[in-house]
């Protein structure tokens, strides 16, 4: 799969996405993550990419010309993208998602700076518009490299463990995941529950549901359906 990253800062891109998972799945063949500067399709000696808004107000605007020219380039060299926009005013991305967007074959996603998009990106190209949470960054790399990982980690071979990414939180529609333990078996007092030590793999399956669904109510009650959150 490819990831191409439109963005004025490639090497945030570049330092993350070379370490752990991401890295791995490179190194791997499995994915390739490229940042790509619109600045470099600006058409001014002084290589623009934002200005004043019209209408006045604070801060500057990402101008379109650099940011559609630089699309239009990379569509004709790969072929079509799933086009990303990372922005506050989008839809909240969660686990779906990154499990429909695991199905495509390129996509692009769009980092901003300063005070947005000039409009007319929106309307001249079919953006899937994403936002991270209620709150606003200094850019869409970060997001734009969580949505990047949230994808990778679900494609065949990325994982040691295959069945990893299927016990996830949220996967599947899910709730919460459940606790977990490992050694030692007491710790400052703390001891793992009976249950897991048993070798009783049904019993232990029945515990983990339990206590996955009593996290889930407990933390965020609203991912669970209607006819059990008040149970």
């Amino acid at each position: 799969m490819l990831f191409t990253f439109l963005t004025l800062f490639p090497d945030i891109v570049n330092a993350y996405s070379k370490e752990s998972i991401l890295g791995g799945a490179q190194d791997k063949g499995l994915v390739k993550i490229e940042p790509v500067d619109f600045r470099d399709f600006t058409r001014d000696r002084h290589r623009t990419v934002d200005d004043r808004p019209f209408g006045g107000g604070p801060g500057m605007v990402l101008k379109p010309e650099p940011i559609l020219d630089a699309v239009e380039w990379l569509e004709r060299r790969d072929g079509p993208y799933r086009k990303i926009m990372l922005t506050p005013s989008g839809k909240p991305f969660d686990q779906k998602m990154a499990e429909e967007l695991s199905k495509e074959e390129r996509i692009m996603l769009l980092a901003g700076r300063y005070e947005g998009f000039d409009e007319r990106i929106r309307e001249e190209c079919e953006w899937v518009e994403i936002s991270m949470g209620d709150f606003v960054l200094c850019g869409g790399e970060l997001p734009g490299l969580c949505v990047v990982e949230a994808i990778t980690r679900l494609l065949p071979g990325v994982l040691g463990d295959s069945e990893s990414a299927l016990q996830d939180s949220f996967q599947n529609g899910g709730g919460l995941d459940h606790p977990h333990y490992t050694r030692p078996r007491v710790y400052r007092g703390r001891e793992v529950p009976q249950v897991l030590l048993s070798g009783d793999h049904g019993a232990i399956e029945k515990w983990r549901d339990k206590a996955a669904r009593e996290r889930t109510h407990e933390r965020r009650p609203d991912l669970l359906p209607s006819s059990n959150k008040n149970k």
